[in-house]
C-alpha cells in the first residue's frame, strides 16, 4: 500500500517540540517499510489548496496523519483531517471532530463533565465556566489550545488567588505568550499517563505509566513542564522518569484509571491511538487532565514506552492503527 505521511511544516527556527515531528515521521516511515508499504512524506502548512494538489498527485491510498499544528498553531489542528474528509481520503487517528474536541482543553473538560468523567475544576477569563466557584487553594495556568506543555513552567502555579487575581494572571499570560489561557485546580498528588491502542477486539489500554518526580523539594512544583519534556540541560528533564512497576495495593487504582481511559475513548469517539493524562489526589481519586488524540509517536515518547512494556512492537502497533483507519473511514 502507498501511504502519504503528512506532518507539520518545519522551519529552521522552530522549537524542539515542533521539530520532534520529524523524528516521528522517520520512525513511521521505517515501520511502514518493515510492514511492506511504500510512503511519501508531505508537509502541511496554511496553504491547504497546495497540499490538496500534492496529495492528489501522490497517488497515496491513505494518509498517516502526524499533523500536530498548522503554522505553529494548535487550534488549527482539525483543519487537516477536515480537508481529508472533504477529499474522501482514508486517514489514521482521530476524526476532525475528535481533534477539535480534544485539542481545546476547556471544550474537552466540558465534554467530559457531560459524560460524568472527573476532571479538575477550571476557570476561564471573566467566567468560572465549569467550576461552581473560583475558590481554590492552588491553580495552574494552561494554554487552551497548545499542547507539549508549551509555556508551562514554575510560574504557572498560582496560589491563594481570588477571581480578580486569576483574571489578571490570565491576561498577563495572554499578553506575554498570546493565545487563550485558563486556570485549572492544581492537584497535589501522583501523575499517570495511559495509552490506548485500537485492536480487532476494540481499544486496548496499554500498561499504565506513572511520572516520578525524583529529588523534588517542597518548593518545586511537581509538574511535567516544558523544560522537563524538551530541555536536556534542565534538572526536571533528567528527574521525571516513567515507571511501569506497581505494588499490589495500587491495582484497584490502576483498574480505575484503565476504565476512565476507555470512557474517554468512547466519550470522544477516538480512533487508532490516544493517551489520557491523569492526576490522582491525596485521597486516591483520579482526575482526567487531558485527552491526547494522535499522541506523539517518537521512539522516546510515552506511547512508544507503553508499547514496549506491553510487548507490542512499534510496527505491529502501526499496523493496528492503519487497520483501524480502514474500518473507520
Amino acid at each position: 500500500m502507498h501511504i502519504a505521511v503528512v506532518h507539520d511544516r518545519i522551519s529552521g527556527n522552530d522549537a524542539p517540540d515542533a521539530v520532534d515531528v520529524l523524528a516521528q515521521a522517520d520512525a513511521v516511515e521505517s515501520a511502514l517499510a518493515v510492514l511492506g508499504h511504500t510512503s511519501i512524506r508531505l508537509s502541511c502548512g496554511l496553504d491547504l489548496a497546495d497540499l490538496q494538489r500534492r496529495l492528489e498527485a501522490s497517488q497515496a491510498f491513505m494518509v498517516l496523519n502526524l499533523v500536530e499544528s498548522i503554522d505553529g498553531k494548535g487550534r488549527l489542528i482539525h483543519l487537516f483531517p477536515s480537508l481529508l474528509d472533504a477529499m474522501g481520503f482514508t486517514y489514521t487517528g482521530a476524526s476532525a471532530e475528535a481533534m477539535m474536541l480534544t485539542s481545546n482543553k476547556v471544550l474537552a473538560k466540558k465534554w467530559m463533565t457531560s459524560f460524568r468523567i472527573p476532571t479538575p475544576r477550571w476557570f476561564t477569563l471573566n467566567s468560572p465556566s465549569g467550576s461552581s466557584n473560583s475558590t481554590s487553594a492552588v491553580w495552574i495556568i494552561k494554554s487552551v489550545w497548545e499542547h507539549a506543555s508549551i509555556d508551562l513552567d514554575e510560574n504557572s502555579i498560582i496560589k491563594d488567588s481570588n477571581e480578580a487575581e486569576l483574571n489578571a494572571a490570565l491576561k498577563i499570560r495572554s499578553e506575554m505568550s498570546g493565545g487563550e489561557w485558563f486556570a485549572e485546580t492544581f492537584l497535589e498528588g501522583r501523575e499517570f499517563n495511559l495509552s490506548v491502542l485500537a485492536g480487532k477486539d476494540g481499544p486496548e489500554v496499554l500498561p499504565p505509566a506513572e511520572i516520578i518526580f525524583e529529588g523534588y523539594t517542597p518548593e518545586m512544583p511537581k509538574i511535567v513542564d516544558y523544560r522537563a519534556k524538551w530541555d536536556e540541560t534542565a534538572y526536571s528533564f533528567h528527574h521525571t522518569p516513567r515507571r511501569f512497576d506497581f505494588a499490589s495495593d495500587d491495582f484497584p487504582l490502576l483498574e480505575s484509571l484503565k476504565k476512565l481511559a476507555l470512557a474517554c475513548w468512547k466519550c470522544f469517539d477516538l480512533s487508532g491511538y490516544a493517551r489520557v493524562d491523569f492526576r490522582v489526589d491525596g485521597e486516591g481519586m483520579p482526575w482526567v487532565l487531558e485527552v491526547n488524540a494522535n499522541p506523539c509517536l517518537s521512539p522516546d515518547a510515552g506511547f512508544a514506552a507503553a508499547l514496549e512494556q506491553s510487548g507490542v512492537s512499534f510496527e505491529a502497533a502501526l499496523g493496528r492503527i492503519i487497520d483501524d483507519a480502514k474500518i473507520n473511514n
